[in-house]
């Protein structure tokens, strides 16, 4: 068992940092979607998520000996910890949008 640890760690310096972005393609730099296709991305990824986990825990109960227990709790708990982040980024933008109708102008 090797217990070493890489100590080699990149430069972050300005001169090498923007070296290293200037070398980067174009196309991984470039921002594609912004904040609205992230938020759909991330929902479609909650609901698939979600999706998987009840299809695993119909298979338990089905008795299907290819899906296990184990996986199906930590299939939900995956699931159920994507719910509540989407719920507390949600709750966050209704206060934001709540904070700026309530501005004086």
């Amino acid at each position: 068992m090797d217990l070493r640890i890489n100590t080699s760690i990149p430069s972050l310096s300005g001169a090498d940092l923007a070296r290293r972005v200037a070398a980067t393609p174009t196309s991984t730099r470039e921002v594609t979607g912004g904040f609205t296709e992230a938020l759909k991305g991330a929902l479609q990824s909650v609901s698939a998520s979600q999706e998987h986990a009840g299809r695993l825990q119909r298979e338990v109960q089905l008795e299907n000996p290819a899906v296990s227990l184990e996986e199906t709790m930590v299939a939900m708990q995956k699931s159920q910890i994507g719910f509540q982040a989407s719920l507390h980024v949600r709750n966050r933008l209704v206060q934001a949008y709540t904070d700026v109708m309530n501005m004086q102008v």
